[in-house]
């Protein structure tokens, strides 16, 4: 896949970004080379790798997913202007 002045244009007008007439053939060129690099590791054979989130292995901290607090949807609400049923009231900003 290659790119053309026209797409680079759209690329950095969809950027918000100011490229003047001058600019565009570099970056053609550098917009080609990255695509060209992305298009060189679609070549590598990943077949048997296991993803990895780091370089070196590792365990994952986790912890227990439980609820370590509250109980008390009273309180949490006691100071709110409008609620119902243990939940917050609000007014209605979208039709």
């Amino acid at each position: 896949m290659s790119v053309d002045q026209t797409t680079v244009r759209r690329i950095a007008r969809l950027a918000r970004i100011a490229v003047t007439d001058e600019d565009v053939p570099h970056l053609q060129g550098e917009l080609n080379a990255i695509l060209a690099f992305v298009e060189q590791l679609g070549e590598v054979d990943v077949e048997g790798v296991e993803p990895m989130t780091s370089v070196t292995p590792m365990a994952m901290k986790k912890r227990q997913d439980g609820v370590t607090d509250g109980g008390y949807p009273d309180k949490i609400v006691r100071n709110a202007p409008a609620t119902e049923d243990d939940f917050f009231l609000v007014p209605k900003v979208v039709e």
